[in-house]
């Protein structure tokens, strides 16, 4: 294994535990389908107009970033020893 293999390996670990963090760190969804529409939950509310900017927001945002980082290190991870062989 080289250096950059180590490295690379080092960081995913990292990112794997970052993300299984972040994962379980959001709330569940409680209100979708009929569930809402007898409840009469609305996205017209205070909280359904500012939802990009609140802690659950923050978190999927955060999910999604690190699983493309985690995608991208994943496939540089295979590709690398092909090219230094």
């Amino acid at each position: 294994m080289t250096t950059a293999e180590i490295v690379m390996g080092i960081i995913l670990l990292i990112c794997c535990l970052f993300i299984i963090i972040l994962c379980l760190s959001q709330d569940s969804k409680a209100q979708n389908g009929m569930t809402s529409a007898i409840t009469g939950a609305s996205s017209d509310s205070f909280y359904g107009k500012n939802e990009g900017r609140t802690k659950e927001a923050k978190l999927l945002k955060a999910t999604k970033y690190s699983l493309i980082v985690f995608f991208v290190l994943t496939l540089a991870l295979n590709i690398v020893p092909l090219f230094f062989n």
